[in-house]
C-alpha cells in the first residue's frame, strides 16, 4: 500500500523538519495537538500524532522523499483502534 503525500509545516530546531506542527490533506489543515510517539528507521522518522479533529495519524518524514501519511485512525471503532491512544 502506497503512502499518501501530504503538506506538512514542521518545527525546525536543531535539525530541519524536527517534528510536525500541522499538516494538510486535500484542502483541510490539521493542527497537531499532541505527539503520542516517535521512532526512527534507517532513513525515515515517524510521528504518531493526535490532530485537532481527535483522530490519530502516523506521519513519516524521509530526507529524500519528504512527508507522507502512513496511517489514519478515527477512533470510532474499538476493534480497530490503535493501542496507546
Amino acid at each position: 500500500m502506497a503512502a499518501l503525500a501530504i503538506t506538512v509545516e514542521a518545527y525546525s530546531g536543531y535539525r530541519n523538519d524536527e517534528h510536525p506542527r500541522r499538516f494538510r490533506l486535500g484542502r483541510r489543515w490539521f493542527e497537531v495537538h499532541e505527539i503520542l510517539d516517535r521512532w526512527l528507521s534507517p532513513e525515515q522518522r515517524y510521528f504518531k500524532v493526535r490532530a485537532d479533529d481527535g483522530c490519530i495519524y502516523i506521519l513519516c518524514h524521509d530526507e529524500q522523499q519528504g512527508w507522507s501519511l502512513h496511517l489514519f485512525d478515527s477512533g470510532t471503532r474499538a476493534e480497530t483502534r490503535l493501542s496507546s491512544t
